[in-house]
């Protein structure tokens, strides 16, 4: 049985790093800011943003669906995670997120989650009439993700999402489909050894983006009639890929006794549509109690305000505080991280967890 879930984890690996091969290219800067549903670049959940995703060989429960998927074979039972950010503070920009995890079987978590991102109402205006006195439209982003994980052995996971995006801005919308995979090893899986967690997760491969809809279309007088007829004309619009990536992560657990844990993490990201980013983080937890955390993350140019293509600016931190709910091992969980941001006045997420 061992041998058989091994060459399931080995062709599970090779299979991620085929498809890497052929859609990812390594931090690619000049292709910044070509890519659609960057939305997905954005991390909804506050206990994993609050090192900077530094946790994505280690991440566990419904969250993990965003750093590696197969982080969701931890769950236990039930999770429901629901989640609000506010993002680049100032600018109106929200993002709401809900989702739930169910054990299924001895060995598989089906798990299910949905994010919104918001940009709040923006005026109506044309070239003829530049004043704000046509209305309002709200912007919109919607994705939805399915993912499946499944626990080979006690030391081996892997998994698979499959995420429906849908993007519309007034009556112009884009819709598309992407897929995530990603495995994860843990050595001495047990709370009174040292442990070592290792993962690998390809993101977001998927068809590309193409707007469309009645926005793009205009009323011109048909040519030679005098002004007297006139025509449709349907402009087409130019097809944005994904935004894939790959994460490498590596985490190490220093348990001290049973109360106290440390763990050093660290996150190897290599980006399609811009440059590779390097995390590191700290977590200390207290009897799965209390949990405080920070990272940092870098890229090329990070320092330089005239060369930066990002908006982040490197460090994060949050705290998690969970609060048990009977000796059945129910809990609930309130967790917040802050993301610092130049400009802007950072991004401040506040999530809720119930462990059922």
């Amino acid at each position: 049985m061992k041998s058989v879930n091994k060459l399931k984890l080995v062709s599970l690996a090779l299979a991620i790093v085929a498809m890497a091969g052929s859609t990812v290219k390594a931090g690619n800067p000049d292709r910044i800011g070509q890519a659609g549903a960057t939305e997905l670049l954005i991390n909804p959940w506050a206990r994993s943003s609050g090192w900077g995703g530094a946790n994505s060989g280690a991440a566990e429960g419904l969250e993990a669906q965003f750093l590696n998927v197969a982080g969701i074979a931890h769950t236990k039972k039930t999770e429901v995670l629901f989640s609000h950010t506010n993002y680049l503070q100032g600018s109106g920009i929200t993002l709401n997120s809900f989702g739930i995890a169910q054990k299924m079987g001895e060995s598989g978590v089906l798990g299910l989650s949905i994010m919104s991102m918001a940009f709040g109402e923006v005026d109506i205006t044309t070239v003829d009439l530049p004043e704000p006195s046509l209305g309002t439209y709200s912007p919109q982003y919607i994705n939805l993700g399915i993912s499946y994980a499944k626990t080979f052995s006690n030391s081996i996971y892997g998994g698979l999402t499959l995420r429906i995006i849908d993007e519309s801005i007034s009556n112009v919308s884009a819709g598309g489909i992407a897929i995530d995979a990603g495995i994860q090893y843990v050595t001495g899986n047990n709370e009174e050894k040292n442990n070592i967690r290792f993962g690998i997760a390809l993101k977001n491969v998927g068809t590309p983006l193409q707007f469309g809809g009645d926005g793009l279309s205009t009323r011109v007088d048909a040519p030679n009639t005098n002004n007297v007829y006139q025509l449709t004309v349907e402009q087409r619009t130019e097809g944005f890929e994904m935004p894939s990536l790959i994460n490498i992560g590596l985490a190490y657990d220093f348990i001290m006794a049973k109360e106290h844990v440390l763990t050093l993490a660290g996150n190897f990201t290599s980006n399609s549509f811009t440059n590779d980013q390097f995390t590191g983080g700290l977590q200390y937890s207290f009897k799965k109690l209390f949990s405080l955390r920070g990272g940092f993350t870098y890229e090329d140019n990070l320092f330089d305000d005239d060369l930066r293509t990002t908006v982040y600016s490197g460090p994060s931190a949050g705290l998690t505080v969970d609060v048990p709910m009977g000796s059945s091992g129910k809990k609930f969980g309130i967790d917040y991280s802050y993301r610092a941001t130049q400009p802007w006045d950072g991004i401040h997420s506040f999530g809720f967890r119930f462990i059922l």
